[in-house]
């Protein structure tokens, strides 16, 4: 599969990556041969492969799930140069 400059530059911008003019031609080239080394594996015969999820035969127990705070608000607050009902206290950011 050839990945043109277009595509290039749209996932690019899918993924909020800004690339320069002259990389996207360096970029098609190196997603191309990435892809077609990729669908190399779809050459691979694993018909008689049998799935594995877990290649040990562990059992890792369940447990329930418990709410905890850990019981350390203190210890983290201590940390923070000005603190006000248990948060930190941090300077506006955003206007």
């Amino acid at each position: 599969m050839d990945i043109d400059k277009k595509l290039v530059k749209k996932i690019a911008t899918l993924s909020r990556v800004k690339i320069e003019e002259k990389e996207v031609e360096r970029f098609s080239i190196e997603l191309s041969k990435i892809i077609t080394w990729v669908e190399k594996l779809n050459e691979v015969d694993t018909k008689d492969v049998t799935p594995v999820a877990n290649p040990s035969d562990i059992k890792i127990p369940f447990r329930e799930d418990e709410i905890n705070d850990g019981k350390i608000e203190e210890k983290i607050l201590k940390n923070a140069p000005e603190k006000k009902a248990g948060y930190f206290v941090v300077p506006k950011v955003v206007e």
